[in-house]
């Protein structure tokens, strides 16, 4: 064993006695990446934080041996512990606006790791952290250097995140969930940097709910469920013959190996799916020619969207897909009213909805304001943390004008609808899971009995496993209610999984347009086939991939069941 290997051997984590991972064992060598998957709750990030001491004041880490490059991991104080990190073992955190100061631009984020670890004079500094941020796919890395994480997209806060765990070249880099927020392109970027990580001979333990990402990276595999490994093994053996019935429904949830109109997750009981030809109903929401720019930190003014068109009808989804930046969230709030177009205009229903500057006052949009509603990426961010979810969908009712004495019974239809138990009411949003969280998110945005909802990246936090029963859910939904989805994303197999129409953008225009099976056979745009072309998949995708048929019977829930982890999240 080389002296660089990384060995958990019956690795156990409890918080007031609570075990929240139990006898977990691997050997990490050099050149090597061992990746852990398993949804939220499943002792994945808890993990990985004990191997680089922050697990927090209230956890007991014990081991039969816990060690790096011959160094006991158990025995190390904190003083120790902040001279390995960053230089011996690099940390990729899952959240980039947590993790990163949101009032310090994110080029001094970088240089605060090298500083502190005394890497070369300070022209020297500066040089690296430019060189890392374009090694990671940062466009304009001179500008986004000077910018705070609040001026950033999600997928530019992320690899700025990505480059400072790597600014020193640790040998050990852990990185978790580091490609959640990136779109294809940019995700294929940093697998290469990954894999050259892996070239030099560094370590690699990857946490990922991406199984396909997973299949680039991995030579082996350990699946968590509860705390505890069901399966492990070869990534070959893993993900082409899964052994367990867990890995199996891992696999099985993935949208891109399914096509539109199938189920991810377990059927719940008692829910029954209509079959709803969706035909070409009548024009809900058009854009045309809408254009918006936007002057940055050097003062120059950039053109951010130019030219889009499109055109969403009710009953059916657009799918909005496109790079970080590309503009596809600036398109969704010139959709929804918040954001006025320097050009063009937003019909709804064939009337005047967004024209540049004022021109439609938001008096007279309010009577509609109802019938359009918003599922945003981030819904712990855009909750009242003091509210309960009875609270929080109450006054969604009162905004849409439902009487007083009528809003406890329409709660509780709500939560039904959401497929979330009553008692949930009572909760608050730190007490829920990320799938919860999500549901309720829906719950909200269907209150108003909107007849459109536009969806803003809605499952690209969720595991996969969370992420399947999401999207079943608002296909359900649309097919319940005949609701219209404007949905944007940056991941292509959920792209392909629930849209009938496809636009795709660049640089702040449409490259292409066109219905979603022709789209992904017969794209004709260049960009779309090197974007398609970036998509990772799973070992075997199609006809090789063996995914048993499933018993379900007896744990259909259980196997998805997020009852249990609110407690976790207090």
């Amino acid at each position: 064993m080389t002296d660089k290997s990384l060995i958990v051997e019956g690795l156990t984590v409890s918080f007031a006695g609570n075990s929240v991972v139990r006898d977990v064992s691997f050997t990490l060598a050099p050149g090597r990446c061992v990746a852990l998957v398993g949804e939220s709750g499943s002792g994945k990030s808890v993990s990985a934080r004990s191997l680089v001491g922050l697990t927090g004041p209230n956890s007991e880490v014990t081991a039969r041996q816990l060690s790096f490059a011959g160094h006991d991991l158990l025995d190390l104080s904190e003083r120790q512990w902040r001279q390995v990190r960053g230089k011996d073992i690099g940390f990729v955190l899952q959240d980039a606006l947590v993790s990163l100061d949101p009032l310090r631009p994110v080029g001094k984020e970088i240089l605060e790791v090298l500083q502190s670890h005394r890497y070369g004079d300070r022209q020297q500094r500066n040089a690296r952290v430019l060189e890392l941020l374009e090694r990671v796919g940062v466009p304009d890395v001179a500008l986004r250097a000077r910018q705070r994480p609040g001026q950033l997209s999600g997928g530019l806060r992320q690899r700025a995140l990505i480059a400072s765990a790597l600014a020193l070249d640790p040998a050990l880099v852990i990185a978790d969930e580091p490609t959640t927020a990136l779109d294809a392109t940019v995700q294929a970027q940093i697998l290469e940097v990954f894999q050259q990580i892996k070239a030099r001979g560094a370590s690699l333990l990857i946490i990922s709910h991406d199984l396909a990402v997973v299949a680039q990276l991995a030579d082996e595999v350990l699946v968590l469920r509860h705390g505890e490994v069901v399966e492990q093994g070869p990534m070959q053996q893993v993900l082409r013959q899964p052994r367990h019935a867990y890995t199996q429904a891992l696999l099985a949830a993935v949208p891109a190996e399914h096509p539109r109109g199938t189920r991810l997750s377990p059927q719940p009981a008692g829910v029954t799916r209509p079959a709803v030809a969706r035909g070409h109903g009548d024009v809900l929401l058009q854009g045309r020619g809408l254009g918006k720019r936007y002057a940055g930190p050097d003062g120059l003014v950039r053109q951010v969207v130019q030219g889009v068109d499109f055109t969403l009808r009710a009953g059916r989804t657009l799918g909005i897909v496109g790079e970080s930046g590309s503009g596809k969230t600036t398109v969704a709030r010139i959709a929804l009213g918040l954001l006025s177009p320097d050009e063009g205009q937003v019909l709804y229903r064939g009337q005047p909805w967004n024209l540049p500057g004022e021109a439609v006052s938001e008096a007279s949009r309010r009577p509609l304001r109802r019938q359009i509603s918003v599922i945003y990426q981030d819904p712990l961010g855009s909750f009242d943390p003091r509210w309960s979810v009875a609270q929080i969908l109450d006054d969604a009712l009162q905004v849409a004008g439902i009487d007083t004495a009528a809003r406890p019974a329409r709660i509780a239809l709500l939560l039904n609808q959401v497929r979330l138990p009553a008692e949930l009411a009572q909760r608050r949003p730190l007490q829920l899971s990320g799938g919860q969280r999500q549901r309720v998110a829906i719950a909200r945005a269907i209150a108003s009995e909107p007849r459109l909802i536009i969806c803003d990246e809605p499952v690209s936090a969720l595991d996969v496993s969370v992420q399947a029963q999401v999207l079943d859910l608002l296909a359900d939904l649309q097919d319940e209610l005949g609701l219209a989805y404007l949905f944007i994303s940056h991941d292509l197999g959920v792209i392909r999984h629930v849209s009938d129409d496809v636009l795709v953008m660049r640089h702040g225009q449409v490259v292409e347009q066109a219905p979603v099976e022709q789209l992904f056979e017969r794209p004709e745009h260049e960009y779309t086939r090197r974007l398609l072309g970036s998509v990772p998949r799973l070992p075997g995708a199609g006809a090789e991939l063996v995914v048993p048929p499933l018993d379900l019977e007896h744990e259909a829930f259980d196997l998805f069941d997020e009852s249990r982890l609110w407690k976790i999240a207090i």
